[in-house]
């Protein structure tokens, strides 16, 4: 019913006791000032003002806009002065969510990018693999996802419909078998996958074990699946120890090794593409788009990183 300047107007007629004076202050003019009186009398179907030759009175309903318009006055500079600071960059919040292995890696390098550009801007992290950080940003309680998919499918794997999403592939992450050292194909310069029919094998999430399945078959044969975990810390002390190997993507020997497993690239070769998630809207918003650029830059980074051979 009352819009920002008609509160302003009723606060300044109140403070300056005249149209006249009220219009100066404002920089409006003396009749743009009776207008905009006539036009809120008629939305709150009564008088605002009691007329008196040069000089006017607020009535008792007057005296009651005038009276609030402080106070919502004040609440709309503060969220005018909040907004433009986080369109400035000058705060703002950004709940990110990424799968584990990136939060070791990837992401690390990327909040201290954003902290170093823009201390004001708050990012809230937590991990997820895809189907929850994809389903967190459907329900609207995260911003941006780091996720991946493995050569071969989508990111959502039938798992989440991606219209009206936006994904953005930011690094090739080569997968590698991970061989105890004494292993009899750790001498290799590239593992067949076929050779590896007879071991036991030590699995990760369940996206990372369905890809394990699906390159076995692809190379003839089902795996034995003898242990499981998320943690690539423990994968690699569990193929340390002989009891078994593992696909790792090469990301992760950026931030974790052990110096009794030894990492080759496999035949048939695969890798999985690391992506940046979120949608159009939120892209446009500046602390997420200055988020997503972080995320881009630090992969391109770990980019040269992961041409080293690994050992």
């Amino acid at each position: 019913m009352f819009d920002a300047a008609g509160l302003r107007v009723m606060r300044a007629i109140a403070e300056k006791g005249s149209f006249t004076a009220a219009a100066h202050s404002l920089g409006y003019t003396q009749p743009a000032i009776s207008q905009m009186v006539r036009r809120l009398e008629k939305r709150s179907g009564t008088a605002l003002v009691e007329r008196n030759g040069r000089s006017v009175r607020l009535t008792e309903a007057g005296e009651v806009l005038a009276r609030h318009a402080v106070n919502v006055l004040a609440a709309l500079d503060n969220a005018q002065a909040e907004v433009s600071a986080i369109a400035g960059l000058q705060a703002g919040r950004v709940r990110l969510m990424a799968f584990p292995s990136s939060s070791a890696t990837l992401v690390p390098r990327a909040l201290a990018r954003v902290k170093a550009a823009h201390p004001g801007i708050v990012v809230q992290f937590s991990e997820g693999e895809p189907p929850e950080s994809l389903a967190a940003l459907r329900d609207g309680t995260c911003d941006l996802a780091v996720a991946f998919t493995y050569d071969g499918t989508d990111v959502g794997r039938g798992e989440d419909d991606l219209q009206g999403l936006v994904v953005l592939d930011v690094l090739d992450d080569p997968v590698l078998a991970a061989l105890p050292a004494d292993h009899r194909l750790a001498d290799q310069d590239v593992v067949d996958l076929a050779d590896l029919a007879g071991e036991s094998w030590i699995a990760g999430c369940p996206r990372c074990r369905g890809h394990l399945l699906s390159l076995s078959e692809s190379a003839g044969f089902t795996p034995e699946v003898s242990y499981e975990t998320e943690d690539y810390v423990a994968v690699l002390g569990l193929v340390a120890a002989g009891l078994g190997v593992a696909l790792v993507p090469q990301l992760i020997l950026t931030s974790v090794s052990h110096p009794n497993v030894v990492t080759r690239p496999v035949r048939p070769h695969s890798s999985r593409a690391v992506q940046m998630v979120t949608t159009p809207d939120l892209q446009r918003v500046p602390a997420v788009k200055a988020t997503l650029d972080a995320l881009c830059a630090s992969a391109r980074e770990l980019e040269a990183d992961l041409q080293v051979t690994p050992e």
